[in-house]
């Protein structure tokens, strides 16, 4: 590891900082859109560091600016800030204090991360050139999510790249991970709402039966990746939701199905959706059942920058080594860091959150979630890292 660029050290020293912000955070969760005591703790622990401070942006968000001396570019850096409705399952000090609510995704690691980042840029006291923009993003886990409002509420005004990180658990830590082009996947939802006939389980010639509809739905929707999607593409589509009926002898007049799909291409996107909606038509007209499709878009595919991302190879390997930065495979994952990335050039990251000596086991949602710490760190100085050799490169062009 690379301990000559003097961030290394200074934030080495704020990690105990780090860690007593996340395991506040980790006990105080809040959910999507619901952030009002998370955002003003943020802006609590912001106001002394000196940083120009804006508060309610894009709802709930935060956005602390620290300025230099001199010109330079506007790098900003983000982190999300809300929990998910999850019972917290660990026994640990920092265990959630809110039942059926938890950060089970490292949002509180995210956030105590920039926080940490934030601390190191205010003892700098100016001594860096452009402007280090901290964005403390609202409501991540549910869409429509809350990067489209902060960036309609000036987040991005004048920034010349954004930067962000998950700590990810499947991932060891030590490890840094990232790959150019689409990384993470846009992640749309839809439910289809069948109506039938009910009627007598013993005289199904009367009814039309919303099971049986449903169910031949399920398996000509699982054709569409199979048989309309090249294979050279990447897609998913999953039922996750099937309910219909009440009891054994009645057919059910009403069926709900509830499913997602996963894509990186746009035109892929946009395939799966028209074709889709002509098979739930189709299908469920076929046994004489009408249909109502609820499709919702959510976050598009996150798509990083190439030279941004080869500036990821570059600085990752001089500040942790060869060893540890890997090209990720894409993630079929989403997250709405892809906003700020179609209007801004910038990488998004994975930083390896998981280990069995921390007890980091358990997959992301998970009521036993946890994170290595230590990969705050890592996470704080890669970030940083990144800003910095671009504000570097930046003052030469």
């Amino acid at each position: 590891m690379n301990e000559t660029k003097p961030f290394m050290q200074r934030l080495t020293e704020l990690y105990p900082e780090m860690v007593q912000n996340r395991r506040y955070l980790h006990r105080h969760p809040e959910l999507s859109f619901q952030e009002k005591e998370t955002s003003a703790w943020i802006a609590d622990r912001l106001r002394p560091l000196g940083c120009e401070l804006k508060e309610g942006v894009g709802g709930y968000g935060v956005v602390a600016e620290f300025k230099g001396v001199g010109s330079g570019p506007v790098i900003a850096l983000r982190a999300d800030i809300d929990a998910l409705p999850i019972q917290d399952g660990k026994e640990c000090e920092y265990r959630s204090t809110v039942s059926g609510k938890m950060h089970a995704c490292g949002h509180d690691g995210h956030t105590a991360t920039l926080l940490g980042i934030a601390s190191y840029y205010a003892s700098l006291q100016g001594a860096f050139k452009g402007t280090r923009r901290l964005l403390f993003q609202p409501a991540e886990e549910l869409t429509p999510g809350g990067a489209l409002p902060m960036i309609k509420d000036g987040a991005l005004e004048s920034v010349d790249a954004i930067y962000g990180v998950h700590l990810w658990t499947p991932i060891p830590y030590g490890e840094i991970h990232t790959r150019p082009g689409p990384f993470m996947a846009a992640v749309d939802e839809f439910a289809v709402e069948i109506t039938g006939k009910g009627g007598h389980g013993g005289m199904p010639e009367a009814t039309i039966d919303a099971i049986a509809t449903g169910a031949a739905l399920v398996q000509s929707l699982q054709t569409i990746v199979s048989r309309n999607v090249s294979p050279l593409d990447t897609a998913v589509l999953s039922i996750g939701s099937f309910q219909a009926g009440t009891t054994s002898n009645v057919i059910a007049e009403k069926c709900l199905l509830k499913g997602t799909v996963r894509t990186f291409d746009e035109n892929v996107r946009g395939k799966i959706r028209t074709r889709l909606a002509d098979m739930v038509n189709l299908v469920c007209a076929g046994y004489g059942a009408s249909a109502v499709l609820d499709y919702r878009d959510g976050y598009p595919a996150v798509v990083n920058d190439e030279t941004e991302t080869e500036r990821f190879f570059r600085i990752g390997k001089e500040l942790f080594g060869e060893v540890a930065v890997q090209l990720s495979k894409p993630i079929t994952a989403g997250e709405d860091f892809a906003y700020y990335l179609h209007h801004v050039k910038g990488c998004f990251m994975f930083v390896g959150a998981g280990s069995e000596q921390s007890g980091a086991v358990y997959p992301h949602h998970h009521p036993r979630f946890d994170i290595d710490e230590r990969s705050m760190l890592k996470s704080a100085q890669l970030m940083v890292g990144m800003a910095e050799d671009y504000a570097r490169e930046f003052s030469l062009a």
